[in-house]
């Protein structure tokens, strides 16, 4: 076997990318473009809008579901509505939207480790952080695994704080058989394309208390009470007719969405599990999975090349694996100038953002294209010795580079 790192002829004709987008029934999203025309309604809380909410709600089984134009929208809406100020304590080990909202509303993000074994935000590390200033905290379902919903609830009511979880992975899964959307002061969600479910660009916040949904309803359309009166301070965080289609049209698939993930999960598992140097990060199937995320670690007591080695072979051969979430959000501006030594806390991060990789699924991958890159991690990970020694010589010039 040739790699292409070395042959400049990479094994997949077309790129595979992480996050490729799920798509529903096309036909069925064109019928709804014409009706949307034919309302001639293309914002501002529509017919389409008002249904997505009500099937998202169903599906989730929750009181509340406000559907906004983004998931950073939606954290940010839950963030305001809970009336958080002072400090937050959330994982750096997540994507930078949440520190940077929290920033933006002038609130000081706390960063936490994660756990070694689920890599969700580290419960006995938070109790350190909580001080006269802290008024919440903000858990990721990271790769739509759920935290440790029951203590994670009980240490925000002992230290009076509100808790808000990050939804956006998890769609569709449930923690101890009850639905992702239901824990919290409030839970969010993000249906941007990549996700699991998408409306192009959406959120949307979930919350079983009437008060928090309100606030969010309000604040997502200027404050608008009706057609002329303003009520509470707000923005323009409304989802418009287009993306409530889509949504719609990718909600009727989520079952085929799951069947396709599991399939390619296991058949990923099936193969990575003989591969001495990769580690393959299950889900526990209790909790009804959507298997949106492949994500391997690589053993490095067990393979001589390096994360971002592995990644610059899987590049060249036009899979387009991703690293999560390097280097951290401690690691990435305005925190790392503001924050530093903060590091020294973060040890786990600070491990497996350097190990971790998220490898192509969803529609548009099947058992050909995931033999073919588990192939390459197989013949890559055998031959480690000789091919680190020809990735590190001045002679091969790196298709993956490292711009952190």
């Amino acid at each position: 076997m040739e790699l292409g790192i070395f042959t400049g002829k990479p094994r997949f004709e077309y790129p595979l990318h992480v996050g490729k987008p799920n798509i529903g029934n096309k036909e069925r999203f064109k019928q709804r473009v014409d009706e949307i025309f034919t309302n001639g309604w293309l914002t501002n809380d529509g017919p389409f809008v008002k249904k997505f909410e009500s099937e998202v709600a169903s599906h989730l089984d929750v009181e509340n579901f406000i559907s906004v134009c983004n998931g950073t929208m939606a954290l940010e809406l839950a963030i305001r509505a809970l009336g958080l100020s002072g400090e937050v304590i959330v994982p750096s080990f997540t994507f930078i939207a949440i520190p940077h909202t929290l920033f933006r509303l002038g609130i000081k993000p706390v960063f936490v480790d994660i756990d070694p074994n689920d890599l969700n935000i580290s419960i006995k590390n938070i109790e350190a952080l909580i001080n006269s200033q802290t008024t919440g905290m903000i858990a990721v379902h990271t790769w739509g695994r759920p935290c440790d919903i029951k203590n994670l609830e009980n240490l925000a009511n002992q230290n009076n704080l509100k808790l808000i979880f990050d939804a956006s992975h998890a769609f569709s899964v449930t923690s101890n058989g009850k639905k992702i959307g239901n824990f919290g002061d409030a839970e969010i969600f993000s249906f941007h394309a990549t996700k699991f479910i998408n409306s192009f660009e959406g959120g949307g916040v979930t919350t079983n208390n009437d008060d928090t949904a309100e606030k969010v309803r309000l604040m997502r359309n200027f404050g608008f009470a009706g057609m002329d009166y303003v009520v509470s301070e707000g923005t323009n965080g409304k989802m418009s007719e287009i993306n409530a289609a889509m949504g719609l049209t990718s909600l009727e698939s989520v079952d085929q969405f799951r069947e396709v993930n599991m399939q390619n999960y296991n058949r990923y598992r099936k193969r990575i599990e003989s591969i001495n140097g990769i580690i393959f990060l299950e889900y526990d199937t209790n909790t009804n999975p959507n298997y949106q995320y492949i994500t391997i670690e690589v053993d490095s007591e067990d393979t001589i090349l390096d994360r971002d080695e592995i990644i610059s072979i899987l590049h060249a051969e036009n899979v387009i694996a991703r690293r999560y979430f390097y280097p951290g959000c401690h690691k990435s501006e305005p925190y790392k100038s503001l924050f530093k030594g903060v590091e020294y806390n973060l040890p786990v991060t600070e491990e497996k953002v350097k190990l971790l990789i998220c490898l192509p699924t969803g529609n548009a991958i099947g058992k050909e294209e995931i033999d073919g890159i588990c192939d390459v991690l197989d013949y890559s990970i055998t031959n480690s010795l000789e091919i680190a020694a020809m990735l590190r010589s001045e002679d091969v010039k790196p298709v993956f580079e490292d711009r952190a």
